[in-house]
């Protein structure tokens, strides 16, 4: 029997990307001066990926993320590019829709959800975990069924069903608790069925373990993936852990001052980086097979102030493999390998104007 054309649009969606973000740009107007806080970055989502995005703090990776939510806060705003989200009735530029818009806030916690670092500040202390979840769920209760209208006791059983999902112990009883009455690890795990409970189709993850300790970290991190694996839920992995990316990515994207150096399968990454700022990050990783009592490399220099970026490549001041073109030219991001992208002079020849 051939394919019918639900089946054959389901396949022509699974090769398209679910999020294409190209040239985006946000800055910041202050007082001191203009911040480029993302300076043209472009990459893509598959539907069901896992994508690490991996950099210094300060390199534009929430920035660039928040801008995706538009949640971009004054002064800064999205000064240019596209960023293409596939719903289910077609494709949409959410860099052109209004911040506080119909369908933006319909897209937002309900098709493209966030965890935040720290989910103390993501809910409300004067209302219970479950009746914010319960909210969220009645808000976009057309996520899980056709007919708009939920009941609020139907509403809070999904909500009982995430805890149990998200692996919280007596979750008939949990739900009834308040934010500050959860550890930490209950309230990551929290969090999570927070942002799991409108069906998202893209989850964005923003340094999700950071504030907790590494036994809760592992935990939560087994949980991520065992969750994608369930819902089939693509998502952006925030973090500039280099050994939480091994773990969870598929696919990686290095990112410096706004700007996307590298990116690739996450072995590829790992076992031939091409950007000298990859080989950099990954030499300043910790092992347990590293001699003793000896100082571990570091990369060299620090980030440049906002106000005074370089000229050229951004890396340039900080890389051990500066050319004389890297301080007045900026490479493009073009292919190196068969799977590889990188925007280094080492590679190719090209340059384009700063």
């Amino acid at each position: 029997m051939p394919p019918t054309r639900t089946a054959i649009e389901r396949i022509v969606n699974v090769n398209q990307p679910l999020l294409s973000v190209r040239d985006l740009r946000v800055s910041f107007a202050l007082d001191e001066g203009l911040v480029r806080a993302v300076d043209g970055t472009s990459f893509d989502v598959m539907p069901g990926q896992v994508l690490g995005v991996v950099g210094e703090s300060g390199c534009g990776k929430s920035v660039t993320m928040r801008a995706i939510l538009q949640l971009i806060e004054r002064p800064g705003r999205i000064t240019k590019g596209e960023i293409h989200f596939r719903r289910d009735n077609g494709v949409v530029d959410l860099a052109q829709l209004p911040p506080r818009g119909a369908e933006m806030r319909d897209i937002r916690g309900g098709e493209i959800a966030l965890i935040p670092q720290e989910p103390m500040a993501a809910f409300s202390p004067v209302h219970t975990v479950g009746d914010q979840i319960v909210e969220a769920i009645l808000l976009h209760s057309h996520r899980w069924r056709a007919a708009k209208k939920m009941s609020r006791s139907e509403a809070r059983d999904i909500t009982v069903a995430l805890f149990r999902d998200v692996g919280i112990s007596m979750p008939e009883q949990r739900i009834d608790t308040y934010s500050w009455q959860l550890s930490g690890g209950l309230r990551q795990r929290a969090m999570i069925a927070m942002a799991l409970s409108c069906k998202p189709r893209l989850l964005i993850a923003d340094e999700p373990t950071t504030a907790i300790d590494v036994t809760t970290q592992a935990q939560v991190l087994a949980l991520l993936r065992d969750l994608q694996a369930r819902y089939n839920t693509a998502i952006i992995f925030i973090t500039h852990d280099l050994g939480v990316i091994a773990q969870m990515a598929s696919y990686v994207v290095v990112m410096y001052l706004g700007r996307v150096m590298e990116e690739g399968p996450v072995d590829d990454i790992f076992h031939a980086p091409k950007h000298p700022y990859t080989r950099a990050l990954l030499r300043s990783i910790p092992s347990l097979y590293g001699q003793t009592r000896v100082a571990l490399p570091v990369i060299t220099g620090a980030l440049p102030h906002p106000f005074n970026r370089p000229p050229g490549c951004p890396f340039h001041p900080r890389c051990p493999d500066v050319m004389p073109r890297c301080s007045t030219a900026v490479p493009r991001l073009m292919p190196v390998g068969t799977s590889q992208l990188a925007s280094c002079f080492l590679h190719h020849e090209e340059a384009e104007p700063a």
